[in-house]
């Protein structure tokens, strides 16, 4: 088991774990796609009415082991048991936090993130219940603006990622950032309880 320190400078660093099959290792990107925390930031028409429902509730750390197993539950999944145990100390840790949407008092979606200083690097997410997910993306964004965060870094572009103004960057560009982010002096749980 690699211990939280390791974890964290590699992170800090823009390096991150995952298992490819062969066992877990480190990688890095040439890009990195980011989730715009200004007003590129945008919510789909569509998805407006289950935001104003009041259907779904918004929580941190309510179940994490839950988000953590609704991400592995896939038909092909990175997330090993190694993984989860890591993810279990980075949270105990205070570095590793799941924002999740409840819907009739049962969890519905959630994304699992990793937290330094002003950095919010998006691990993994899942939905069991439609618009779930995309409603804690925006409830997230929210939550993180209002926090000062700096920088949202959602790894890996993709079509869902695209729709809420998703971009991407170079490597050479995403350091800068992410070296300013990690010393931004603010915390993840002021507003909103864990």
């Amino acid at each position: 088991m690699l211990d939280v320190n390791t974890i964290i400078q590699a992170y800090s660093e823009g390096y991150f774990l995952m298992d490819n099959g062969e066992g877990l290792g480190w990688y890095s990107s040439r890009r990195h796609a980011l989730i715009p925390l200004d007003e590129r930031f945008h919510v789909p028409t569509s998805l407006r009415r289950a935001l104003n429902s009041g259907r779904f509730e918004t929580r941190i750390n309510s179940d994490f082991i839950g988000v953590i197993n609704g991400c592995a539950a896939r038909e092909e999944t990175w997330i090993t048991h190694e993984l989860k145990e890591i993810y279990l100390e980075l949270n105990r840790a205070g570095f590793a936090f799941s924002f999740e949407t409840w819907f009739e008092n049962g969890l519905a979606a959630g994304i699992l993130g990793i937290v330094i200083g002003g950095a919010f690097i998006g691990e993994t997410m899942f939905y069991a219940v439609p618009d779930a997910s995309k409603v804690a993306m925006v409830r997230l964004v929210e939550h993180l603006r209002n926090q000062n965060f700096m920088l949202f870094d959602a790894q890996i572009q993709n079509p869902h990622l695209e729709r809420f103004g998703a971009f991407e960057i170079r490597e050479r560009e995403y350091k800068p950032l992410l070296e300013k982010a990690i010393r931004a002096p603010v915390t993840f749980l002021d507003s909103l309880e864990g």
